[in-house]
């Protein structure tokens, strides 16, 4: 990787996605930030590095069209995702999570073999693409299907619980357990994990890579021949974001 970065950010307007972007333009490592999705950032809502911020609105149904094939970024930075709550059905859902994410990472991914790309995923804990259960399948099939699109590497983290979002809907059940993983975290680093932190640290396996990701880290590997990955879980993001930009 060159001392400097080209980033490209699919799904910066969600929880982690938000504060991946903010630390991204706030970076003198990254050198210029584009951010493709079906929403943007609001203008406003830049106050570092919009002099380096590229914004496009794309149609995930229509990828010829949205201009990916012909980026070169260093770094792929996917944290698009969604719930089936909020897809409408399952169907809707896996359409979202996975098809939309996979396709993208491919269209977005450089067509010269020799240089040098990595791919970091926002996936989930309990991510199991056998698993019997929709979300953590669909989310162990996204794993696989990234790792499979030839980039340089792929890194994958699987945080747990999302603590001090945002959120513009009112969950009670999530309010509920927050308040018990957040006691809990005492004990366990492998429960929850700011989205702050999180988004620093998703910032940081894109700029080191695995090789230079530290041993507190625990990463491991998961998958098989061409299409290995690095995976980063909680504790692990809890770790990395110790560290300075």
């Amino acid at each position: 990787m060159a001392t400097s970065q080209s980033a490209l950010i699919i799904g910066a307007t969600g929880q982690t996605g938000r504060h991946l972007l903010k630390t991204l333009l706030a970076s003198p490592h990254i050198s210029h930030v584009s951010e493709y999705g079906r929403r943007l950032t609001p203008k406003d809502e830049i106050t570092t590095g919009a002099d380096k911020l590229e914004q496009k609105v794309i149609d995930f149904e229509k990828l010829q069209d949205s201009g990916l094939s012909n980026g070169k970024w260093d770094v792929v930075f996917i944290t698009l995702g969604t719930t089936k709550a909020n897809a409408g059905s399952a169907e809707a859902f896996e359409k979202i999570d996975r098809e939309y994410v996979i396709n993208a990472a491919k269209e977005a991914r450089n067509s010269d073999s020799t240089s040098s790309q990595r791919l970091v995923y926002l996936s989930s804990a309990g991510a199991n693409a056998n698993s019997p259960f929709l979300y953590p399948k669909s989310k162990g099939l996204t794993e696989q299907g990234l790792a499979s699109l030839g980039y340089t590497e792929t890194i994958v983290f699987r945080p747990g619980f999302l603590a001090q979002t945002n959120r513009a809907e009112h969950r009670l059940a999530e309010n509920i357990f927050s308040k018990i993983t957040g006691v809990l975290s005492y004990v366990s680093s492998s429960l929850e994990i700011p989205v702050s932190k999180l988004g620093k640290s998703i910032y940081l396996s894109g700029k080191l890579g695995s090789a230079g990701l530290p041993p507190a880290v625990n990463a491991t590997q998961e998958g098989q021949g061409d299409a290995k990955f690095t995976v980063i879980g909680n504790a692990g993001a809890l770790k990395l974001s110790e560290l300075d930009g």
